[in-house]
């Protein structure tokens, strides 16, 4: 034969073509092991949501990232790491696991259901050959050992001479439960993004704020949610009570903060940061604090220009040192801005300078960086952060009036500083404190914890439950049971068991329980 002619004869292999491109893939993602590798995927995916401020959580730190490296910020940006839970890769690793969850317990619950209609199989010939194995002595036969056997709530089957019987079917329900749940719970947090939206709000004491979207710094609704869906409801900061410890070597340590609240005019309430303001479903959570110092700058005209609190960017947590910005476009014959540290527990150092020793409002004083005036490009069009004085270039072309050693020493409360060439004043009058909030609905909620209980009892069960059977036979009066269990790595649990279900079975009538 030619080489010609066994290529001939040769069978070709056969090609998957499209279809069976579909159902490999198809039989692939709806794999355990496909499940197992997305449901660790998701795990790890939900990692740098906990290391990276979230901006719906921690805007104010997302900000200061901005501020400190705004390279880093930038890539951090561009990964979708300040929004993890929203990311397209973080979709994509959650529709991967849906479906392959529902790929996995809808034949999965066939093959269930088609089990608990069966019967337990024929007890074998031989029983000293299955792992356990005992003699029974005493007059016994099929219909009494099925009789005894029921009673420690074995399903049984009978014959000639024989019983079968088996038990631990719930180990499966449990397999099958903990994955429905976990379906329920992937399926409670698509609800909520659906028909649910977030929102964050800073809020000064003094200040009130009023449940609509113009009332948001940042709103996320979902896409079922309108504006006529939000849940009406204001409140007023009246308070904003912190305590720290004093002594000791967690001095300056936070032990509690409050925020009080006036709520819909009628009732109120203390806001702590587990203890959210529910309204009809809606919560809202206390997530940050920080010094609203309020300042008051007169131009060069002798017009107030500015007067109100400024939130100031947390630097040193530890000691609550913060940077705050003051623009005042308003000022004639030209803008002011400024830049300042708020020291909350001022103290000075030998070599000169000052900083703060403690997170309390003890010697609440407020140092000037730097004053300038010129256009700070407010009027732009262009959006502009309220933690920074100007854009870069923008900044090259203001007048630097007050800098690095021309700066006064820290103005204390009811100070003032003269700008020179009297283009204005600049005033501390005051200290507050302000609270960042962040509002949900989420209606998914509920059925996300019911569905994370479910998936708690579900994991007992197919951890603690064993699968086993029981075989008798009777023959010439003898009287053989064997025992065996269809659950890997649970013998040693099972040998007390059956030990128990020999002595049941060789009770008499009064000793069977």
């Amino acid at each position: 034969m030619t080489v010609d002619e066994l290529k001939k004869e040769t069978p070709k292999p056969a090609r998957l073509g499209f279809v069976g491109w579909l159902r490999w893939g198809w039989r692939t993602l709806t794999s355990m092991k496909t499940a197992l590798i997305l449901l660790f995927l998701f795990a790890l995916a939900s990692i740098p949501g906990s290391l990276v401020p979230q901006r719906s959580v921690e805007p104010d730190k997302v900000a200061l990232i901005y501020q400190n490296d705004p390279a880093l910020a930038e890539w951090y940006d561009r990964l979708h790491l300040f929004d993890v839970f929203s990311a397209p890769w973080f979709a994509a690793i959650y529709l991967l696991l849906f479906t392959s969850l529902i790929g996995c317990v809808l034949p999965r619950t066939t093959t269930y259901l088609k089990e608990l209609r069966r019967k337990p199989p024929t007890a074998p010939k031989n029983l000293s050959r299955l792992p356990y194995h005992a003699a029974v002595e005493g007059p016994l036969d099929a219909d009494e050992a099925a009789r005894r056997l029921r009673k420690l709530r074995f399903r049984v089957a009978t014959g000639p001479g024989w019983v079968s019987a088996e038990k631990g079917y719930l180990r499966e329900t449990g397999n099958l439960l903990f994955h429905i749940a976990l379906l329920g719970l992937l399926v409670s947090v698509g609800i909520g993004s659906l028909y649910g939206y977030r929102g964050n709000v800073l809020v000064v004491e003094g200040d009130g704020f009023a449940n609509t979207v113009a009332a948001y710094d940042r709103y996320m609704p979902g896409n079922r949610v309108s504006a006529e869906s939000l849940e009406p409801f204001h409140f007023t900061l009246n308070d904003f009570q912190a305590t720290y410890q004093v002594t000791g070597d967690k001095r300056g340590q936070e032990l509690d903060y409050t925020a009080k609240l006036r709520v819909n005019d009628s009732y109120d309430y203390d806001l702590k940061v587990n203890e959210p303001l529910d309204v009809n479903g809606t919560l809202t959570y206390l997530i940050g604090h920080g010094y609203a110092p309020v300042f008051k700058v007169t131009d060069g005209k002798g017009q107030v220009a500015f007067n109100g609190p400024v939130p100031c960017l947390i630097e040193q947590k530890a000691t609550l040192t913060s940077g705050c910005v003051v623009k005042v476009p308003d000022a004639q014959p030209q803008q002011l801005g400024f830049l300042l540290q708020f020291l909350p527990t001022s103290v000075q150092l030998h070599s000169g300078g000052y900083v703060s020793a403690f997170p309390g409002a003890a010697k609440p004083e407020a140092k000037i960086l730097g004053a300038f005036s010129g256009d700070l490009g407010v009027r732009s069009g262009k959006p502009q952060s309220v933690y920074e004085l100007a854009p870069p270039e923008v900044m090259k072309k203001l007048n630097p009036l007050v800098m690095g050693s021309k700066a006064p020493p820290p103005l204390a409360v009811g100070k003032s500083f003269d700008l020179p060439g009297g283009v204005g004043k600049i005033e501390f009058t005051d200290v507050k404190e302000w609270m960042t909030l962040q509002i949900a609905y989420d209606p998914g909620r509920m059925p996300a914890l019911l569905s994370s209980a479910l998936a708690t009892v579900a994991l007992v069960m197919s951890l603690m439950i064993r699968r086993r059977r029981v075989f008798v036979r009777i023959k010439d009066g003898i009287v053989d049971v064997g025992g065996l269990t269809r659950t890997e790595g649970s013998g040693a649990g099972f040998a007390e068991e059956f030990a128990d279900i020999v002595k049941v079975l060789s009770a008499g009538e009064k000793d069977v329980r």
